[in-house]
Formats: structure tokens, C-alpha cells, sequence
């Protein structure tokens, strides 16, 4: 499969949604959609893609504004760990809290456990498990490329200071990340600019010192 990425930078908080899609067909992932529904269905239909399904990395507000919308738009499943429900419960609280208007909360079609692989129409999906970010955070391993939300950026980590984060438990799952994914595979996080491992074990602070620990 040659798995083409596309991201799409979407509202206040910057973050990034991700169009995955193979270039012989035009089956489509979408992964964190988080706001201007409008602008990622524009992109869609520019490339004449058929999304199936909506994967989301953890449930904070920046990562799920546009779900609702794509659901109701291409009546496909959405899919997120059980133990994002306190996060996605508080959707609304959150918005109120950062003055922002309030959506439509999600419905989740698939709470995901212990899974450790999901087959979705010609995509073969490996799932990370990586708390810390929040309580059910997760990583998506499609091929070379890896989908980590907030837990690794370009020269940091995501923070554990909002509700449901711990900082000992990002630290086992960055260790987990080290240990168990290939080094030159592309890292996609939740804001900012494409990294990879090999990359972040040399520049990256909060890496440097995990990887003695790994």
C-alpha cells in the first residue's frame, strides 16, 4: 500500500487532523478531526476520498470539534479508548472553560480495550496504548507512520497537568514507544511539525533522559 498523509491544521489550539489514505483507492481514515469540520470535508472532496472511519488518539476538546459533523456527514464509525469517557464527558465544561462554543459531544461507535490491531477496509492498524496525556491515550501504527496525539512532539511531550494526565505513567509509555516501534518510522503528533524517534533520542530533553530507562 503507499499511504499517503495529509494534515490539516484546525482551529485555536492549532491542531492537527489527518487524512490517511492509500493512493489506489480512495478509502480514507481521519484521525483527531478536531475543528472546521468544513475544511477537512473540502479536502475529502477534493480528492474524491470515501472516509470509513473516525480514529481519535485521546478525547480532549482541540481533538474531537469536528467528529460530530464528519459522523453525521459520511455515517461512519468513531472509534476511541474506554477510558477517554471522563475526558469526553467533560466536553462541554471544557469548552465553557476556554470560552469556546459548544458542539455537539460525539457519540462513540467502538470503545476500544485491549485491542491490539483493528483491519478497517484496506488498513491494517496496530494500536499503542500510551497514558499519561490523558487516562486512555493512544497511538495509531499504520505502516511507517505513527499517530501520537499529545503524547511526543518535536522536541517535547505532552503535558500532564489537565485533568486525567500523570506524568510517571507518559514516562512508561514514551519508554514503551522506545522500546517497541522502529526509530525511523514517521512520528505525526497532535500540534506541530513531523518528527521520528531517531531524531527525538538526540534533540529531544525529556527523550535523552528517558532512554537509559528503556
Amino acid at each position: 500500500m503507499n499511504l499517503i498523509v495529509d494534515k490539516i491544521v484546525t482551529g485555536p489550539f492549532q491542531e492537527n487532523c489527518f487524512i490517511v489514505w492509500n493512493e489506489n483507492q480512495n478509502e480514507a481514515i481521519l484521525i483527531d478531526p478536531g475543528d472546521e469540520h468544513q475544511l477537512i470535508i473540502d479536502q475529502i472532496e477534493e480528492k474524491n476520498l470515501t472516509p470509513i472511519a473516525i480514529l481519535n488518539t485521546h478525547a480532549h476538546l482541540d481533538h474531537i470539534g469536528a467528529v460530530s459533523k464528519l459522523k453525521e456527514t459520511y455515517n461512519i464509525p468513531f472509534y476511541i479508548h474506554k477510558e477517554e469517557r471522563v475526558i469526553l464527558d467533560s466536553y462541554e465544561s471544557s469548552c465553557e472553560m476556554f470560552g469556546l462554543p459548544i458542539k455537539k459531544k460525539p457519540k462513540v461507535d467502538k470503545w476500544l480495550d485491549s485491542e491490539k490491531k483493528l483491519k478497517l477496509g484496506g488498513f491494517s492498524i496496530i494500536i499503542i496504548n500510551t497514558p499519561g496525556h490523558t487516562p486512555g491515550g493512544i497511538c495509531y501504527e499504520i505502516e511507517n507512520h505513527i499517530f501520537v496525539g499529545d503524547t511526543l512532539f518535536l522536541g517535547s511531550v505532552g503535558r500532564t497537568d489537565l485533568p486525567g494526565g500523570n506524568w510517571d505513567t507518559l514516562q512508561k509509555s514514551l519508554i514503551h514507544l522506545i522500546n517497541i516501534v522502529d526509530h525511523d518510522k514517521t512520528i505525526h503528533s497532535g500540534h506541530g511539525n513531523d518528527t521520528k524517534l531517531n531524531h527525538e533520542l538526540i534533540s529531544n530533553p525529556f527523550l535523552i533522559s528517558l532512554k537509559y530507562k528503556a
